[in-house]
């Protein structure tokens, strides 16, 4: 039997439980054996390589850039469409300013079409982290095709500023409605929405899945994926069932792990059971376990083939979202003394982390210390910087378990070597301290790393031939300002005056001449009026296509590193035209 190597590579990817280790990236016979299994309960009688090479719930179509054209194809799981339509219609079916867009048809085509004007989007982007996009920045009214590319351009910025990886993606291709690009954009809104309930601080009681030799580190070295599959396994162990589940794919297509589930986070009132389980049918299983599902309001994301297919996406978010509604964990009446320790991550933090996973960085980094560790996602960053600086073959991408610790070491030594080279500030920093999760240290390599980018992009752009220095940044602000007859100055980035955004916001009005609706623009601010002008600032300047990761707050309290990204990105966004396509050179800070 002869397969193409991408079939032999998804499949690998679907069936590998394998993390780390010599077995990852190959089926072991116990994986193997769940393969065969699958395909044997879907009786699919004409053969293996029928099964994996022709699947009705996708469709193909040729890609759009000059690889596709020479035979790249992207797939469209049709399921995944009308499931995201359903939470869409769910979530913002009441929204007074969508009402020309929803309900979406529940088969998920009218997805595609519905984010052309970028209003959908931008309300997506709010319901999974509220506040994301300033609803003043919105056009809502008079929507012609101008408008609308501002609206989606808002979108593309500011889920970008979130931690979505859209690279490759523009608003054209939104508003063209391209499936495979809206399909997996709205994807990783939804996614990051659902996992950002996923903490310490919003659920406490997630301490009980802990193990009793586990420890502070242990619980951030975990992905939300990882809490989860941890989550049901508890509720197994309550329930008394012996039964553990390491995916959720194949470990979940009879239904029975969420029957059982079902029946330990339901509340006792609302008559969920267990009754499913007598019938023999797979499908017919599946679909009175979501019955009980809807009991709790828990039905979303999954049809009764999605569980026996194993679709991982969609099982993964209906069980993010049983969480996140009934987690049903008591928080404990002693908590481990490590606890105290945790924290909420700072502003500082979750800017860099959204800046790095925006970029594409792989592994998709989670806990800032913990993901950089072995350094694999600082070298990636260090190529995008200056692209051919890492000598890979000196990079450890694999860890051994013997020799694991040496060789991400070996990878962290090397990346502060690197720094240096880059003129980096390194005085005290060590690859240990890199490897260890040094906090301080970390930031201090992970600012300078956001910098660089920064100023380097700035100096491709401005053709300096080198890098742009801050004080470039000022005279160009105050220059900007003073010939578009704007009273507003800034000395420094450290300049209290910044606090009311008024400075950022005259810029921006600047670079694009009549964007700015000054109706909205509070004068004379109190402080709660000053965070809603930083807040209008940032979308604004989003709008306009400049890559704003700040957040309002960073402006108010006058954060300098912050503050001089938002003067470097509208910098940027002046030295070039506005984000029509993705061919145009981008500033992604």
């Amino acid at each position: 039997m002869t397969l193409p190597g991408y079939e032999l590579r998804r499949l690998i990817s679907e069936y590998d439980e394998d993390e780390e280790g010599k077995g990852k990236g190959k089926l072991q016979y116990e994986e193997f054996q769940k393969l065969h299994d699958n395909i044997k309960q879907r009786d699919i009688s004409k053969g293996f390589k029928g099964m994996v090479v022709k699947r009705t719930d996708l469709e193909k179509m040729g890609g759009i850039s000059e690889a596709s054209v020479m035979g790249t194809t992207h797939s469209v799981r049709h399921e995944e469409a009308a499931a995201f339509a359903r939470w869409i219609n769910l979530n913002l079916g009441k929204d007074a300013d969508l009402q020309h867009l929803l309900p979406l048809s529940t088969d998920g085509s009218g997805l595609y079409s519905a984010v052309h004007d970028g209003i959908l989007l931008c309300k997506l982007l709010n319901h999974s982290l509220p506040g994301t996009v300033d609803e003043r920045a919105i056009n809502k009214k008079n929507l012609n095709v101008y408008r609308k590319r501002e609206n989606l351009t808002l979108a593309l910025v500011s889920a970008q500023a979130i931690g979505c990886n859209t690279v490759n993606i523009g608003p054209e291709d939104l508003e063209a409605g391209r499936q495979h690009l809206v399909l997996g954009l709205v994807w990783q809104v939804i996614r990051i929405g659902l996992f950002s309930h996923i903490t310490l601080q919003k659920c406490p009681g997630l301490v009980t899945l802990l193990r009793p030799d586990e420890t502070l580190e242990d619980f951030v070295r975990m992905t939300p994926e990882q809490i989860l599959l941890r989550w049901v396994n508890h509720h197994l162990s309550n329930a008394g069932i012996a039964r553990r589940v390491t995916n959720f794919s194949t470990d979940i297509q009879d239904s029975e792990v969420y029957i059982h589930l079902l029946d330990q986070i339901a509340p006792k009132d609302v008559g969920v059971d267990t009754r499913a389980l007598q019938e023999k049918n797979s499908l017919k299983r599946a679909e009175l376990m979501l019955d009980e599902a809807d009991k709790i309001g828990c039905r979303q994301f999954i049809s009764p083939e999605d569980i026996i297919n194993g679709n991982p996406k969609l099982n993964l978010a209906f069980v993010a979202n049983l969480f996140n509604t009934y987690p049903a964990l008591d928080k404990p009446d002693k908590m481990p003394e490590w606890v105290d320790d945790m924290r909420p991550e700072t502003r500082e933090e979750t800017t860099y982390r959204n800046w790095m996973n925006s970029m594409g960085v792989k592994p998709y980094v989670n806990w800032l210390y913990h993901d950089l560790c072995d350094s694999i996602v600082i070298f990636q960053l260090y190529d995008i910087i200056k692209p051919g600086i890492v000598d890979w073959n000196r990079v450890h991408v694999k860890f051994s378990k013997i020799k694991g610790f040496m060789e991400k070491l070996e990878n962290c030594n090397y990346a502060v070597k690197l720094g240096k080279e880059l003129k980096f500030s390194l005085v005290g920093v060590g690859g240990v301290n890199i490897y260890e999760g040094n906090e301080t240290l970390t930031l201090a390599l992970t600012w300078q790393l956001m910098r660089a980018y920064t100023l380097t992009i700035l100096g491709q752009l401005t053709d300096s031939g080198h890098p742009i220095v801050e004080q470039a940044i000022i005279s160009w602000a105050n220059r900007k300002l003073d010939e578009s007859g704007k009273t507003s100055r800034i000395k420094s980035f450290h300049d209290s005056t910044i606090a009311d955004a008024r400075v950022i916001i005259d810029l921006v009005d600047a670079i694009q001449p009549g964007s700015i609706d000054y109706s909205m623009v509070l004068e004379d601010a109190t402080d709660e009026e000053k965070l809603e002008n930083a807040k209008y600032a940032i979308s604004m300047a989003r709008k306009t296509g400049a890559k704003v990761y700040a957040l309002p707050q960073d402006i108010t309290e006058v954060k300098p590193k912050m503050v001089m990204t938002v003067f470097a990105c509208l910098m940027g966004r002046d030295y070039r035209p506005p984000m029509l396509t993705t061919e145009a050179t981008e500033i992604d800070i």
